[in-house]
């Protein structure tokens, strides 16, 4: 049987950048068995040990956060000026939660009672499953893998095929880092088949997916036959914005284009609707126009490039489609004259930032993800209108309300449905607080104290003195 081949092709240029086997069927049945063999000896090392490992992992990643980088521009497309930062962020978020480990996995004591000794443990659930994607490969991965394995389980790693080398990279700094060998695996594949066949492996007691909604279904239908299962899904987003009148326009108008467009848009948590104050709307979109005139849209190696390409032709092609969906129903494109956006390089997928005004929710662009650098912007009259249609959405994941007054704003964001609200903030997932999708934005949390829980169970210990 011949193996797959999983090509990636650059969005730079559109040419195949690295060529990966996939696995034959019974290497790949091999994985779970490993990786249980595997874990009947890690889950015996003490929580120090593994700390230790990831520890040195971590300072690994640091050390190599240029070469990384280059190659996440190479697969990806984000620019070169932006891509190292992504690497040391997230060994930032690695030390946190390496940090917090001592107390989160603690064992809780149970009432004191003379003759007895009653404890909760929080012991590890055996091989896990981790998919992650290719717009934040290592941000991504972090929110899994560190507690994985500093809860003491084994984990396969399954990167996307725009993003090879991720995986390949984290498996050898973390055996340099020391972790025993059949702790930490990887594999490459294009299939459905050979992923859900890895799901439904007894072996296998957690998934967590990083993806779109389509593919999180399918990896949660792959575990509905087995109770031990678990499974973590970090989905979609249509993230809104709520600007009120009392604002900084122009400071606001920076922020929220950076929300909208920073790696292309292609980010869960990017600002994907912006709901505007009548009394400031005009004020607020000629402020967006300034500052999008500023960006530079280019090849991502330049260092001065603000927007690389997205990254693939058919997403170029939605983005397209959501923008011509709304210009057809009566939006209007409100984007600056700005030269780079009209004369990208050739071969890539350029999409050029799109700033979109007289939008509705009529429009695919207001109710689809769209990841991509689209801005749609709709005048509202009040703070209830703002949230009534920041609500209206299939989507939870992260929402914004841009203010002065941050009281007011603290109150109105009680009401919005989403899993990390923000006050004259956006686009940020703090270590130290749980990253959460409500509605179709995901199932269960990783990040925080909180994001431990999915990669432990708890024991119950109840012990009694021998009667004398």
């Amino acid at each position: 049987m011949s193996l797959e081949k999983i090509t990636t092709i650059s969005p730079i240029t559109n040419k195949p950048v690295l060529t990966r086997n996939g696995l034959s069927d019974a290497d790949l049945q091999a994985l779970p068995e490993t990786a249980a063999a595997a874990f009947r000896s890690y889950r015996r090392t003490s929580l120090a040990e593994r700390q230790d490992i990831v520890r040195k992992a971590l300072k690994l990643l640091n050390d190599r956060q240029d070469v990384l980088g280059k190659e996440v521009t190479e697969q990806m497309g984000r620019p070169i000026a932006y891509t190292p930062k992504e690497v040391t962020t997230a060994v930032m978020r690695g030390e946190y939660l390496l940090k917090i480990s001592d107390e989160t996995l603690r064992d809780t004591e149970g009432e004191a009672e003379p003759g007895f000794k009653r404890y909760i443990k929080k012991v590890p659930l055996g091989p896990v499953l981790i998919i992650f994607p290719w717009n934040y490969p290592y941000l991504t991965l972090v929110n899994s893998l560190v507690p994985a394995l500093l809860a003491g389980n084994s984990v396969i790693l399954k990167p996307s095929p725009q993003t090879p080398t991720s995986a390949e990279q984290i498996q050898q700094i973390f055996k340099e880092a020391g972790l025993p060998d059949g702790v930490l695996q990887i594999f490459h594949s294009g299939s459905v088949v050979q992923i859900e066949a890895i799901a439904r492996s007894p072996e296998i007691q957690l998934v967590c997916f990083t993806g779109s909604v389509a593919n999180g279904l399918a990896v949660q239908q792959a575990a509905n036959d087995r109770v031990p299962l678990r499974v973590g899904l970090e989905l979609g987003g249509k993230d809104p914005a709520y600007v009120r009148s009392d604002v900084d326009v122009k400071w606001a108008a920076e922020e929220l284009v950076d929300g909208a467009i920073f790696n292309s848009g292609q980010s869960c948590c990017s600002v994907e609707r912006v709901y505007v104050n009548e009394k400031i709307h005009d004020e607020f979109v000629s402020a967006l126009q300034n500052v999008l005139s500023g960006y530079k849209l280019g090849d991502p190696f330049d260092k001065s490039t603000h927007i690389g390409p997205v990254v693939s032709k058919r997403s170029a092609e939605t983005i397209q489609s959501h923008i011509k969906d709304a210009l057809e129903k009566g939006a209007t494109d409100a984007t600056p004259e700005n030269s780079t956006f009209k004369n990208p390089p050739a071969d890539g997928n350029y999409v050029a930032p799109t700033l979109l005004t007289n939008v509705t929710h009529d429009m695919t662009v207001m109710t689809e993800e769209t990841f991509g650098p689209v801005i749609p912007v709709m005048k509202v009259r009040d703070d209830a209108e703002a949230i009534k249609l920041m609500n209206d959405s299939q989507f939870g994941l992260t929402a914004s309300i841009w203010t002065k007054d941050v009281a007011r704003g603290h109150e109105l964001i009680d009401d919005v449905e989403a899993g990390t609200v923000f006050v004259n903030r956006c686009d940020y997932p703090a270590p130290d607080l749980a990253w959460v999708g409500w509605k179709n934005s995901g199932r269960g949390q990783s990040l925080s104290k909180f994001g431990f829980e999915q990669f432990i169970k708890l024991k119950s210990y109840h012990l009694k003195d021998y009667p004398k």
